[in-house]
């Protein structure tokens, strides 16, 4: 099974936890750039299946035309399937739409996607989700959830339902509103003097420590604001089973106006001593 590194921590236990055999393909700040070389290594004949992670989390990446268009070749090419994470499919930004992979020639048979109500609609704690496949990969996949959840509660999934009912307005709404989080967040660390990398989809916005002077590692990083500043951030590097670059930190600005302020006010203090 392909996956493309940084990856959500929960891929590589599962592939391996099922008998898989994992195979990384590496994206990389600041461009985030897929490489069809690299991804043609990856495939083989014993290939059957790659993970596609769009809008990408942690990266803030959404894979674009051409991208998607290579992924599918090679998954027709090496007849293999594709498991398509979009849970952030309605969080965009700067105009962008988001294309499934499914809707790519001769994908619609080889594909299951996963969208999440605790992203679309804020609800992370109901946990409910739903996936669209074909009928030859959707019954394996129900027998499956059977013995792994079993059950979600019925008023959660009629509420989710509901939901999905709503007109274009709403999902504009939200990825407006979460745009308008990404700048303010963006901008409060541009002006401490962080130099921030695109965020195209998502609610996670990585920057560079180095471009503040920090010398140590992201890990190092994260330890010495939540210690000395009060704000807590990831180590990028922690996405990246082989070991990445271990000098971008993420910022989740999925919060508040007056928690985001207070954050970077947080941060302004300690890196500038209150200077605007």
């Amino acid at each position: 099974m392909i996956l493309i590194e940084p990856l959500y921590d929960c891929y590589l236990p599962l592939v391996e936890r099922a008998g898989g055999v994992p195979k990384f393909v590496r994206i990389e700040p600041p461009d985030w750039a897929l490489s069809e070389e690299a991804l043609r290594a990856a495939f083989s004949e014993k290939t059957k299946l790659i993970l596609l992670n769009t809008p990408h989390n942690p990266a803030a990446k959404v894979f674009g035309p051409d991208e998607l268009e290579t992924i599918a070749a090679l998954v027709r090419e090496f007849d293999a399937y594709v498991v398509c994470d979009e849970v952030y499919e309605h969080i965009l930004f700067d105009g962008r739409s988001h294309v499934p992979l499914m809707t790519l020639d001769g994908m619609r048979e080889r594909t299951v996607r996963i969208g999440s109500a605790g992203k679309t609609f804020s609800m992370t704690a109901w946990k409910v989700g739903y996936v669209t496949a074909p009928p030859n990969l959707i019954g394996p996949i129900s027998k499956a959830h059977q013995f792994v959840t079993f059950t979600t509660p019925r008023n959660l999934q009629s509420a989710v339902a509901m939901g999905l009912t709503q007109d274009d307005a709403y999902f504009e709404s939200l990825s407006g509103d979460l745009e308008k989080k990404r700048d303010r967040i963006a901008e409060g660390l541009a002006d401490i003097g962080f130099e921030i990398m695109a965020t195209e989809g998502t609610y996670f916005l990585s920057v560079d420590i180095r471009s503040i002077g920090f010398e140590g590692t992201d890990v190092e990083f994260c330890e010495h604001i939540t210690r000395d500043a009060g704000v807590t951030a990831i180590p990028l590097g922690a996405f990246y089973p082989t070991g990445g670059p271990d000098h971008f930190v993420r910022f989740c600005f999925s919060k508040q106006d007056a928690v985001l302020d207070a954050a970077l006010g947080k941060l302004r203090d300690h890196f500038k001593g209150g200077s605007a």
